[in-house]
């Protein structure tokens, strides 16, 4: 396994460090491929939100998505677990620390 680069380090532990994030991941590894309004509706948040934390996640590498049409031509926006894995360790840290850009991003 590749260690991750310190960019994509970040992202992935800024995507998991969201108890909404963790219950999306949850529900699509206990669930599979599954729309975006069913799983809104399973997690009891609204689509809107739902989208925000989805691309978060999406962004991550974590989570892939794929639009369908239904048999009635509605688009269905399918997500479902990307095939990951990640091994943190001090090891981990220290081949990514050096990749980091030289200046942290201010709003992080």
């Amino acid at each position: 396994m590749t260690p991750p680069s310190g960019d994509r380090l970040l992202a992935i532990l800024a995507a998991l460090a969201n108890p909404h994030r963790l219950r999306v991941l949850a529900s699509l590894h206990d669930r599979g491929r599954i729309w975006v309004s069913q799983l809104a509706r399973e997690l009891g948040i609204s689509r809107p939100l739902l989208h925000l934390h989805l691309r978060k996640l999406e962004d991550a590498g974590l989570v892939v998505s794929k639009l369908e049409l239904s048999e009635d031509g509605k688009a269905l926006n399918f997500f479902e677990i990307a095939d990951f894995a990640l091994m943190l360790s001090p090891k981990t840290i220290a081949e990514a620390a050096p990749t980091l850009p030289a200046e942290p991003n201010k709003s992080e």
